[in-house]
């Protein structure tokens, strides 16, 4: 007896040959490419910048609360753990945006050449870097 569900493994290569398609796709089929990566740093940013802003609003309510209560988150913040999260932060935060970026210019159907594609990625960890690394200039230097 055969299974029904073979017709459904059969597939075609771009070029007519037939090949076996897998069950479902699973990371053993996938070889680490830059454009995996940044979907997944970008899912892992958006996350990210969920949990930073608890600590965004947990700073906001302290310092509408008390002088004590803001005393007591800047105290935590100002740890070289809070300023490891900060910039963690606003690392996730630059990345997300630059990413965003780059997806809204796919949306507008631009940008799908596969060199573009990896030209457009280091872009945008170029820039998180870059813009990351003059946001904490300016607010530790300049102000």
């Amino acid at each position: 007896m055969t299974d029904v569900r073979e017709a459904q493994f059969v597939g075609r290569t771009t070029d007519g040959r037939t090949v076996r398609r897998p069950l479902s796709p699973h990371l053993q089929i996938y070889k680490p490419q830059i454009t995996s990566a940044l979907s997944i740093f970008h899912r892992v940013t958006g996350c990210a910048l969920s949990a930073g802003t608890l600590l965004l609003v947990w700073w906001l309510v302290a310092a509408a609360t008390s002088d004590h209560a803001f005393a007591s988150v800047s105290a935590v913040v100002h740890t070289w753990v809070g300023h490891l999260v900060l910039f963690g932060w606003t690392a996730a935060l630059w990345y997300h945006f630059c990413a965003g970026i780059r997806h809204l210019v796919w949306d507008a159907g631009y940008g799908f050449e596969l060199p573009q594609v990896h030209a457009s990625g280091r872009l945008v960890l170029i820039a998180t870097a870059v813009l990351t690394v003059l946001t904490w200039f300016v607010g530790l230097v300049i102000v």
